[in-house]
């Protein structure tokens, strides 16, 4: 289905609210500007502001993109024959050869991520972010295996999963503060996963293989 011209102005609207916010944030910290401020630069009311954007932080990580739910939803669209750990790999591997924005394989991402790390608000979003994708990647993998209450193994796999998610984003976020383009950057992940893949054991490659 097509967009309409109402949810295209719409989706402008909190792309132009988003962009001036995370301009206003790397120039001045993000600490430092008020949603006020990010509403006169983008010349939208304040409360248009929390029409898109519920909390100031969603600015910077928007719940569609930022989801807790990002592991557990991969898990489930993952193919018939495809275990867990396997189908996040395979997963990271293509946004990586896409260079997919959401990882910050973009030019200019630096300052943003220096932004991001220098408030402690973020940096605390994101550590509770990775907890909740472990948690709620364990609930997905304890009721697709029909593991017995109290069975350690679907935590123990989400967590590992959840580890070498959370090591590319840190790989990243190291590259791109010592200046690496987005290519190289890639590229380097890419082997990282390869490395990462030949580390695992095969009890965390080979769990909930779903199906045929």
């Amino acid at each position: 289905m097509s967009e309409g011209l109402r949810e295209r102005k719409k989706r402008q609207t909190r792309q132009r609210i988003a962009d001036v916010a995370i301009a206003l944030f790397v120039e001045r910290g993000f600490e430092q500007v008020t949603i006020a401020e990010v509403a006169a630069a983008a010349e939208v009311s304040v409360n248009t502001v929390y029409n898109y954007f519920e909390a100031k932080e969603d600015l910077v990580l928007p719940p569609d993109e930022a989801s807790p739910r990002r592991l557990a939803d991969i898990v489930r669209d993952r193919a018939a024959g495809e275990s867990a750990a396997r189908a996040v790999l395979g997963h990271l591997r293509g946004e990586l050869r896409r260079r997919e924005r959401k990882l910050g394989l973009t030019e200019g991402f630096g300052r943003v991520f220096e932004m991001m790390s220098a408030a402690p608000t973020l940096t605390a979003r994101l550590g509770n972010l990775g907890r909740q994708m472990v948690e709620e990647l364990a609930a997905v993998l304890a009721e697709e295996t029909a593991a017995p209450p109290g069975d350690p193994l679907p935590r123990l796999v989400a967590g590992q999963i959840g580890w070498f998610h959370s090591l590319v984003f840190a790989e990243i976020g190291a590259r791109v503060s010592a200046g690496d383009s987005p290519d190289v950057i890639a590229e380097a992940v890419l082997e990282l996963l390869d490395a990462v893949e030949g580390l695992l054991g095969e009890r965390v490659l080979t769990y909930a293989v779903r199906e045929e």
